[in-house]
């Protein structure tokens, strides 16, 4: 967006405009998902169709016309189209990706070593791709980049969902109804209080990543290999920290890391905002990359619980519904972002990159420090109305 020169108002709307978009197609996803009955199973025909789909949509989205690029009005109108192909095949993907969780592991130990395999996994391809990227870019352009990038996760998500073995004898279950489904899951009090928590870390989230190039660039004065420096180092701290919080799982509880964990992360970003120096910073962030990882390594198996806990009480498999009805809570987050992004242009005029505005240092620091902060705040003060039964250390 900076490159391109989009303005920061306009990306605001992009955000909030998805946001409401992504409220819908969630749980329609997850709908048609759940009543799927094939000999491939209920997730895999989804996969495998969606996967092209979505690499398609991402290397359009990486590939903006030149006529596009010169006028700012269909600048607009092409981010935003893109911006909804591709969210919308990534939350078609990720409903279906969810719900396989819980159903291929049962057990709660399984679950959390399971998820800690590959939440790194996930972390060290994340690292390997930011590490590349700019030697990628600087060779390649964006636009190749985009191509090699995309041919690359095809070939890896095809492989993966093509060896997925998920259960097939379903065809005698009950097909859930999407309203009524609906409405058992908006009735549980779990659901809420994980959700909006998880709503406000996945703000936090999105918002360092998103805010973190321009405070290394107008608040450290540095350049993009900086930031590469600093997300290197959040993303290998992560993946130590997923190994260590594994491990306190199993002599404490989900519930007891998944706290800590927005702790730890609201914690590490108050002196990040009075950061001067590069090598502070990094102290800083291997304290968020900490926080993070306790988070990674707990929230995909508290979802599972609540899912757990509704067919116990209802007899319906409706994994993909309340694992998508989940993914419109955390984005949710897309409300804050905009928000921040919005108050960020209107009090500080910090446009794009090409109008920074008169003080772009503070309002950065505010976009990565300040935003997060208040969000994490928010996402521990509800995570602690969680309420587990008495003596359930696993729950």
């Amino acid at each position: 967006m900076d490159r391109l020169g989009l303005d920061m108002k306009k990306y605001s709307l992009i955000l909030l405009i998805y946001t409401f978009i992504d409220a819908i197609d969630n749980p329609v996803y997850g709908f048609l998902s759940d009543r799927t009955r094939s000999k491939w199973g209920r997730r895999r025909p989804w996969l495998i169709i969606g996967t092209p789909l979505l690499v398609l949509s991402f290397i359009l989205f990486y590939n903006v016309p030149q006529f596009v690029q010169s006028e700012k009005g269909i600048l607009f109108i092409y981010m935003l189209l893109m911006y909804i192909l591709t969210g919308t095949l990534d939350s078609l993907i990720n409903a279906n990706y969810g719900a396989l969780f819980p159903e291929l592991f049962k057990g709660d130990e399984d679950r959390a070593k399971t998820n800690g395999i590959r939440q790194i996994f996930q972390l060290l391809a994340m690292a390997v791709s930011i590490a590349l990227t700019p030697v990628v870019t600087d060779a390649l352009g964006y636009q190749m980049t985009s191509l090699v990038y995309g041919i690359l996760a095809l070939g890896v998500m095809m492989y993966c969902f093509w060896g997925c073995r998920e259960e097939t004898n379903y065809e005698e279950m009950e097909k859930p109804r999407l309203f009524e489904s609906i409405f058992a899951l908006l009735s549980n009090p779990k659901f809420w209080i994980f959700g909006l928590a998880g709503a406000f870390y996945s703000a936090a989230y999105s918002l360092i990543s998103q805010a973190l190039p321009f405070y290394v660039k107008y608040a450290l004065g540095l350049g993009g290999g900086a930031t590469t420096v600093m997300l290197g180092i959040v993303l290998g701290v992560a993946v130590i920290g997923i190994v260590i919080w594994t491990k306190v799982v199993k002599k404490s509880s989900v519930i007891v890391v998944w706290r800590a964990g927005f702790i730890v992360l609201a914690v590490g970003l108050i002196p990040l905002f009075f950061a001067k120096t590069l090598p502070f910073a990094i102290a800083v962030a291997a304290i968020i990359g900490m926080g993070i990882a306790a988070c990674l390594t707990t929230m995909d198996c508290i979802g599972a619980k609540i899912i757990d806990d509704d067919f116990q009480k209802h007899g319906v498999k409706r994994e993909g519904i309340i694992s998508s009805l989940v993914g419109v809570m955390n984005r949710l987050n897309g409300l804050y972002t905009s928000l921040a992004f919005f108050m960020a242009s209107e009090f500080f005029g910090f446009v794009s990159g090409d109008e920074p505005g008169a003080d772009p240092s503070l309002a950065s620091r505010i976009l990565l420090c300040v935003f997060p902060f208040v969000a994490m705040i928010l996402a521990s003060a509800i995570s602690f109305l969680f309420k587990t039964p008495e003596g359930d250390r696993n729950e």
